[in-house]
């Protein structure tokens, strides 16, 4: 665990606070009320702080196991490729941004509410991507192993037709617009990335 906080301190402390902070959420309704996103009060200046802390809470276990599960196979060795305050930026950043469209989407929608590190962690994911496309990925439900490249391609595509389709009560725009903000943001801080994604391609290829 030490060997774990020294290599990505950022992507541990995260880690730590998202998972107690969700935990104690579980318990204490209080906080689901101060921390989740209400489109409608945040785009008339309202809890407009809401857009950070609502990835912090998590709506059941499941919720929680499976976006800490996904943090945890993607984040430490992310912050390892990308660097340490990258990090830190790429995550905070994306949180904010993945919830942009949902606040927009939904701003007349009172009773509409959002929650989650879903956001974020896609964003996680697509930087990973970025600097390894030629990884093997797999759904946990689903463990077909192809390469991230194509597992990314896949994901855009489900998110895109989700979020215009789905009822399930799952905030598909956070996905789809966390992992473009991953993509942005990862360019952003390392600007020779697209150059190292297409010379893997080539490696592989030789």
């Amino acid at each position: 665990m030490i060997e774990i906080f020294l290599a990505a301190p950022v992507a541990s402390i995260i880690f730590v606070i998202t998972l107690a902070i969700s935990l104690m959420a579980f318990s204490n309704h209080n906080i689901y009320g101060n921390f989740i996103l209400n489109p409608y009060g945040v785009s008339r200046g309202q809890r407009v702080y809401t857009v950070i802390t609502s990835g912090l809470i998590h709506k059941d276990w499941n919720h929680l196991f499976f976006n800490m599960l996904s943090y945890y196979f993607f984040a430490f060795m992310l912050e390892g490729l990308i660097g340490h305050w990258q990090f830190g930026v790429l995550y905070v950043l994306s949180l904010i941004l993945s919830d942009l469209p949902s606040i927009q989407k939904h701003k007349e929608d009172i009773w509409y509410n959002s929650l989650g590190a879903s956001g974020a962690i896609s964003a996680v994911v697509f930087s990973f991507i970025m600097f390894a496309p030629t990884a093997k990925m797999s759904l946990l439900f689903l463990p077909i192993p192809m390469p991230a490249w194509v597992f990314g391609g896949l994901y855009l595509i489900y998110c895109h037709f989700a979020s215009k389709h789905a009822r399930d009560n799952v905030n598909h725009d956070a996905h789809l617009y966390g992992a473009l903000s991953g993509i942005v943001i990862t360019f952003a801080l390392h600007h020779n990335i697209f150059n190292e994604f297409v010379s893997q391609f080539t490696g592989a290829a030789q």
